[in-house]
């Protein structure tokens, strides 16, 4: 029996590729997608969820439009730098036209869905974390109808958007703080510490290229990202940050995790966004993920993909 899991995105190029994944992926069954501000606006974002699931031929999944800014404090940053005006590398436009979003909102779409679902789910946010932040607030009672939460965000190192903050939780550390400090429901976070350590290189690109039309036309959404990439970095790779958190949703157990409290930095000094190791016992665990074998993550989400065609 499938795993049932709703994806909370900000799409954003990796968050494509993630999408993606959990659909070519038989061991989930994607209920609902949610989408939230982020890399760009929340209108850019909820249609290109729509134009993923167009290009995929699932318009059936509903698409719960969600938070537009963070719970408290203004979005400091965007990242068109590394995913286009459009967030999905200036390719947004060539994609199929979006399909039409629920008519309930993020939060009343992830409601029903809790409540009409037969197992647990699991919720995988892989943006700010203003959507799951409010669930939790508004629908205590839904905490054990939640499998778990698997998080693609934070860093235990250094960040990509500050010295110390990742995007995501910098986007809205209030949230972040919520969500990686409530002991209801359990928690599974993918930080940078690891996704920046499974880069996709030219030959794990070319491959998706010329794996059939969906492919090919994710590959070309990479491309603006690619050479961002080279720009910042040095190498010519993409981190699929995203989609190694989806991973972990569809196969459990692929990321090798430590459980950590963890605590965001909710100041407005250059801290802002932090997420800090705690010492055991001041919160609950978070299970943070710090090793893979990343060859044959980078492997598996390559293979998975190019079920699509």
């Amino acid at each position: 029996m499938s795993t049932p899991i709703v994806i909370d995105t900000d799409p954003g190029v990796d968050d494509a590729v993630a999408i993606m994944l959990a659909l070519a992926s038989p061991e989930v069954e994607l209920k609902a997608i949610t989408t939230v501000f982020g890399n760009v606006a929340l209108d850019a974002t909820t249609a290109n969820a729509g134009r993923l699931l167009a290009l995929c031929d699932r318009a059936d999944i509903p698409i719960g439009v969600g938070a537009a800014r963070p719970l408290v404090h203004p979005q400091r940053e965007r990242a068109a730098q590394w995913h286009g005006n459009d967030g999905l590398g200036g390719r947004a436009a060539a994609l199929p036209s979006p399909a039409t979003p629920d008519a309930r909102t993020a939060i009343e779409l992830l409601t029903d869905v809790l409540r009409a679902s037969d197992r647990p789910v699991t919720l995988v946010p892989v943006g700010p974390l203003t959507n799951i932040a409010l669930l939790l607030a508004v629908q205590p009672e839904l905490a054990p109808r939640i499998e778990r939460i698997v998080w693609m965000g934070g860093s235990l190192g250094a960040g990509n958007t500050t010295g110390v903050a990742e995007f995501n939780a910098y986007s809205d550390p209030e949230a972040a703080h919520r969500v990686l400090t409530q002991g209801e429901v359990p928690v599974t976070m993918v930080p940078l510490d690891l996704t920046l350590r499974c880069p996709a290189g030219p030959e794990w690109i070319e491959a998706l290229a010329g794996a059939g039309p969906r492919c090919a036309a994710l590959a070309e959404v990479i491309t603006h990202y690619r050479a961002a990439f080279r720009t910042q970095y040095g190498i010519d790779a993409v981190a699929v940050h995203d989609a190694v958190a989806v991973l972990e949703a569809v196969l459990p157990g692929t990321l090798r995790t430590t459980p950590k409290p963890v605590a965001v930095a909710c100041d407005l000094g250059p801290a802002r966004g932090a997420t800090v190791g705690m010492p055991e016992g001041s919160g609950p665990p978070v299970r943070v993920a710090l090793d893979a074998d990343t060859d044959k993550v980078l492997t598996e989400i390559l293979e998975r993909l190019r079920r699509l065609g």
